[in-house]
């Protein structure tokens, strides 16, 4: 009898570790997609390990901010899919922005919330090796 409870205590200690491995592994996936190719913000605050409530109030920021010094995206796009992972009816533009653009918008960025400047130190530390 203890026998199958030490198997089924090896099994779950395995699973959790599974989940932590496909875990781990998506999140190396979307940070070296950042590093790749130009996208949007929300993802790259994603990738940077910004929460996921955070992070379209982080991207929405960093675009009043693109504004404000006049920072043109490197990509415009246009995609069905929306930040929560969900699929919207319509389609709607999407900038995508390199990670030295990034950068930059961070640099300018000044955030209140206590989140946001959490998710700023985050954003800085992911794209400063592109500046």
């Amino acid at each position: 009898m203890t026998n199958l409870l030490t198997r089924r205590a090896r099994r779950a200690n395995r699973r959790t570790l599974r989940t932590t491995l496909r875990t781990r592994a998506a999140a190396g996936r979307l940070a070296s997609s950042c590093r790749r190719r130009p996208r949007s913000l929300a993802t790259v605050a994603l990738a940077a390990g910004v929460a996921k409530d955070a992070a379209a109030g982080i991207a929405g920021g960093l675009r009043s901010v693109a504004k404000r010094i006049g920072l043109a995206p490197a990509a415009t796009a246009r995609t069905r899919r929306t930040v929560a992972g969900g699929r919207a009816r319509q389609t709607r533009s999407v900038t995508r922005w390199t990670l030295a653009q990034v950068a930059r918008l961070v640099a300018a960025y000044r955030p209140r919330k206590t989140e946001y400047k959490v998710a700023v130190v985050l954003l800085a530390a992911f794209a400063g090796g592109a500046a």
